[in-house]
């Protein structure tokens, strides 16, 4: 045999699973201190920790995280509900969301479900806590706390986002009125005398936020309000509207709810020959990191995703170790960031 034959036999791990014993007969010390180790407790000299770690990771050793959580009660773990993944919005929310988790040490299950229903939640919830999770964030997309009948399943803490909650739960948003409000002032100040509105869908939270701030901007100023017209969020239903909307004369400001319906919407304006900002300007609301690439560069409302995920999990943790209990409103400011598709109302003849 040889001399690496014979490190493999004494180091090469079993197929049946290392035990803290194992380990700590391998770096030569007690099971307490493999234990304290794995713990990461402090009163333990860095020789002596290098060497248990140095075992663990020779011997292929996991810690039983079960029987941790048992112990601590806590099994540092966080589920997340979301209603769609489809949404720029959502997407950079739960990526925030998962940042957020593993800089605190927990780790993050994702539970998908098709419609925003009481039965569906109910669900969820159920199969979360079957997988022993700590807490629990809901990403709504819609008015589903609205319906005085609907009520989430307590005992576990709880953080909704995109969600007009009340002081029922804890809630963490962006700022969607103060976003909506200076997108639409932006365009009135450059002398447009109205703005017309490429709204996202009538059941979503966030876009019903926006469209009743628009209208409420736009009859504070005087200035005339056009009938919404509906999106998906989708750069086609843009394109759609866009069209309709390139043909009007009366048209020189459009505010789109998102940024994938405002590129539809400049799409269309340039097939129909319309100069942008020359004849229309456009608005977004999102600030995708493409919406700087766009053509001319899109002028939209930029929202701080990170800082959601950040209070999110912040919040949610505090629950969890009862730092926080009291329920209520987080708003995160959003803020208009002007480029090239906007300018100056076209002079009239």
């Amino acid at each position: 045999m040889t001399d690496v034959d014979a490190i493999d036999a004494t180091d090469r791990p079993s197929r049946r699973s290392v035990s803290m014993a194992d380990v700590a007969n391998h770096a030569g010390v007690s099971s307490q201190t493999v234990s304290r180790v794995s713990n990461g407790k402090t009163n333990v000299d860095d020789a002596t920790r290098e060497r248990v770690l140095a075992s663990m990771r020779t011997l292929g050793y996991r810690p039983n995280r079960a029987a941790r959580s048992l112990k601590s009660g806590r099994f540092k773990s966080i589920g997340v509900i979301m209603f769609t993944l489809s949404t720029f919005g959502n997407m950079r929310t739960l990526d925030a969301i998962a940042t957020a988790s593993a800089a605190a040490g927990y780790t993050l299950t994702l539970m998908p479900v098709p419609h925003p229903t009481q039965g569906a939640i109910s669900g969820a919830f159920s199969r979360l806590n079957e997988q022993a999770v700590d807490g629990i964030v809901i990403i709504f997309e819609a008015h589903v706390l609205d319906d005085s009948d609907f009520a989430l399943p307590r005992g576990i803490p709880i953080v909704i986002i995109d969600s007009d909650a009340g002081d029922r739960y804890t809630v963490v948003d962006t700022d969607q009125a103060l976003g909506a409000r200076t997108a639409t002032e932006h365009l009135l100040n450059l002398g447009h005398r109205t703005v017309w509105h490429v709204a996202g869908p009538a059941s979503s939270f966030s876009a019903r936020r926006r469209l009743s701030t628009w209208r409420e901007t736009l009859t504070a100023a005087g200035a005339d309000v056009p009938e919404p017209l509906y999106g998906d969020w989708s750069t086609e239903s843009g394109y759609r509207h866009g069209l309709e909307l390139a043909g009007r004369d009366d048209v020189t400001a459009i505010f789109a709810a998102n940024d994938q319906m405002a590129l539809g919407v400049m799409r269309a304006l340039h097939e129909s020959g319309r100069s942008i900002p020359g004849d229309i300007s456009v608005v977004g609301f999102d600030d995708t990191d493409e919406s700087k690439s766009f053509w001319p560069p899109l002028t939209t409302v930029h929202q701080d995703f990170a800082e959601v995920g950040r209070q999110c999990i912040e919040k949610l943790i505090g629950e969890i170790e009862g730092t926080h209990e009291s329920p209520g409103t987080t708003i995160v400011p959003t803020r208009l960031v002007v480029r090239d598709s906007t300018g100056p109302a076209p002079a009239r003849s």
